[in-house]
């Protein structure tokens, strides 16, 4: 018997080449989609929408599942999801800027359909994730993808590390190129379908007419000050912004401020000159490993947001949830509320919560 994986399609090209290559291996799959629901009362999706879990997503996922014939399901999650939508407007509106795709891959795709793979007698879970599985002296690690520019590793860092051995990223070997020429060569119609670059339930790219929606009676306008708390202008609420921020602040200055801190409790936003947004240590909490938990310090590369070129640090565990990151130079807008994340060359050793950054300028 072969064996089974579930495998979460979304209707783009990396989820359906990721079924070809399970398919070519061997493997019994089963496609299965998240139905989320924030698209029902929409259903004339963009043709530049460029977010995942439409209705069009769904046909084009099915699509490739009748054309490799494997089973293939619409799993609703609408409850589920719905609840990462909350996450996303109340850290908003707790001054924190939040990474609802991180929360999506922990409490969905390796959490219910995992779970749900298990009813199946499921083998394995697999997605479309530009990350990689190796297995080194009998125990699996998670390692970045080998493409550099498409690495999701990041986003990985909060799954459960007993989940490592059933886990399979099948493009994660591959470079973006050698997806989509797969994609062309098995004949898939969405190979040269746009990757997913927006947040799925924000198209439009406008968080604050989604937290707004959702918070309606939400009052979190204040005012602008500088870092000796002088006010500088009034902003309509915190939800707009974000540490690190630059653009549409709302007022004219003579130089160039960025966002430093924002602080909920007062619904200020406190801004500065770009190198007070440098700070060489942070707090994290909510930590998960992915080794051995650690109770000397490690030395690692530490990642504090997606893009972010992962520098040279040490974290030293505080309490079984909280570390220290200290890196070895200032780091430039350490935001509470995104995730760190560490490294040991290609490998994730875990990551946590960042929850207050140590900057020498305060308010």
């Amino acid at each position: 018997m072969p064996a089974r994986v579930i495998l979460a399609m979304s209707g783009g090209v990396d989820s359906s080449v990721a079924a070809v290559l399970l398919k070519q291996k061997g493997y019994e799959v089963i496609g299965l989609f998240m139905r989320t629901g924030v698209h029902d009362e929409q259903e004339e999706i963009p043709a530049h929408k460029k977010g995942c879990c439409s209705a069009m997503d769904a046909g084009d996922a099915r699509r490739v599942a009748d054309q490799l014939d494997i089973p293939f399901y619409a799993l609703d999650f609408e409850n589920d999801f719905g609840k990462i939508i909350d996450y996303f407007a109340d850290e908003y509106l707790r001054g924190r800027t939040p990474n609802p795709c991180v929360v999506c891959n922990n409490w969905l795709k390796f959490g219910k359909l995992w779970s749900y793979g298990r009813q199946l007698q499921a083998d394995y879970v697999a997605t479309g994730h530009y990350a990689q599985v190796l297995s080194r002296e009998g125990r699996h690690e998670l390692h970045r993808g080998a493409d550099p520019e498409k690495d999701q590793s990041y986003v990985l860092f909060g799954i459960d590390r007993e989940l490592l051995p059933r886990l399979l990223f099948p493009v994660g070997g591959y470079q973006k190129s050698q997806i989509r020429r797969l994609a062309r060569e098995s004949g898939l119609g969405l190979c040269d379908k746009p990757d997913s670059v927006e947040i799925c339930f924000v198209p439009g790219g406008d968080h604050v007419q989604v937290i707004r929606q959702r918070r309606p009676d939400a009052d979190t306008a204040g005012e602008i000050v500088d870092t000796s708390g002088k006010v500088l202008a009034r902003h309509s609420g915190i939800e707009k912004f974000t540490v690190g921020q630059r653009k549409g602040l709302g007022f004219a200055a003579g130089s160039r401020r960025f966002v430093l801190e924002i602080i909920p409790q007062e619904n200020r936003v406190v801004v500065g000159d770009r190198e007070d947004l440098l700070a060489k240590e942070l707090l994290a909490s909510r930590t998960n490993w992915l080794i051995e938990p650690p109770t000397k310090p490690v030395l690692c590369q530490a990642k504090i947001r997606y893009r972010h070129q992962a520098a040279e640090a040490v974290v030293f565990p505080e309490t079984d949830d909280w570390v220290r990151v200290v890196f070895s130079e200032p780091q430039q807008a350490i935001t509470p509320g995104q995730a760190v994340v560490f490294y040991e060359g290609t490998r994730v050793l875990g990551g946590g919560w960042i929850e207050q950054a140590e900057r020498k300028t305060t308010v």
